[in-house]
């Protein structure tokens, strides 16, 4: 009898201390995710000057923390990409938006296990193919915990938009419906890159540095997002190096310009004013969303990292 009541006092004080451990862990509540698509390394962080990112090096850095040694260790395409960063698992996926992931993802995990309905995720687009990140094969999970979409012109196989007007749609969800997790794709500077454009190229990496900014400001000036939300900005690919194929032009090979991507992380829970060289990848982005949000996310092939953690 004295057994069974030691064990049972065990239980009560234990039990509550790691109730309250797991419901405590973390102080984000929201996870927003902005996907410059396509820039190199060498035209972002790894310039020195920092010419075509001043806000996220002077104003966003400083409140952050930064992994110089970020990478795409899958396949370097934006199918790819986006799909590895939302499931923790690199796949072979058709890049035209005609196969849909294999395995779920953080949307998916995040409205079974928390029991919401599909407007507290979403999935905000550049790119009409991307919608496929709404769903996967796994029959489990097939066409079930969707999140809300909104890409390109009217979702898959419709045509690109501009990225002025899904920044735009990102506002109006977020002060329509409060979502607790976002994915956001901006085409630029992968759309000029392919077009040849050098100009256009730099332009879409300084469109995006301002697009980050604002973003965070916007997030700081809501009430309901405001100490509160965590903002991962990161890139699905890279491009060629110049001497590999045509340069800028292209990526989807295995070339360190095609690796070499970036990730900058703030929020409630990060260290501020940090650079980190140590080896991560888009995997890794799942594990720690699911951590950040209290969530479990058995597929995933990624692992928390943890040493941004305050």
């Amino acid at each position: 009898m004295l057994k069974k009541l030691f064990l049972l006092s065990l239980f009560f004080v234990f039990g509550f201390s790691f109730s309250s451990k797991k419901e405590s862990k973390t102080e984000t509540e929201n996870v927003i995710i902005l996907v410059i698509d396509g820039p190199r390394y060498t035209e972002t962080w790894g310039d020195s000057t920092h010419t075509h990112i001043p806000n996220m090096f002077n104003h966003l850095l400083p409140q952050g923390v930064l992994y110089q040694n970020f990478r795409n260790t899958g396949f370097t395409i934006t199918n790819g990409g986006h799909a590895a960063m939302s499931t923790g698992v690199d796949q072979n996926i058709d890049n035209t938006g005609k196969e849909i992931p294999q395995f779920p993802s953080i949307f998916q995990y995040f409205i079974k296990e928390k029991r919401v309905d599909s407007t507290k995720a979403w999935v905000i687009t550049s790119k009409d193919k991307l919608e496929i990140l709404a769903n996967c094969k796994d029959s489990a999970w097939h066409n079930r915990f969707m999140p809300a979409t909104d890409c390109g012109l009217n979702g898959n196989h419709s045509a690109d938009r501009k990225d002025s007007v899904t920044v735009h749609h990102v506002y109006e969800v977020m002060k329509k419906y409060q979502p607790n997790l976002i994915i956001i794709n901006l085409k630029e500077p992968d759309f000029s890159g392919h077009a040849a454009n050098w100009k256009g190229y730099l332009k879409g990496i300084e469109a995006g540095d301002k697009y980050a900014l604002e973003l965070w400001n916007t997030i700081q000036n809501d009430a309901h997002y405001k100490g509160k939300t965590t903002l991962l900005i990161t890139s699905d690919h890279g491009r060629h190096l110049d001497g590999v194929k045509n340069g800028f032009i292209n990526h989807g090979c295995d070339c360190e310009g095609c690796r070499h991507i970036n990730l900058l992380a703030l929020g409630p829970d990060f260290k501020q004013n940090i650079i980190f060289n140590n080896h991560r990848n888009q995997k890794d982005i799942a594990s720690t969303i699911a951590y950040l949000l209290s969530f479990q996310m058995t597929t995933s092939k990624g692992e928390v990292m943890t040493e941004m953690f305050k």
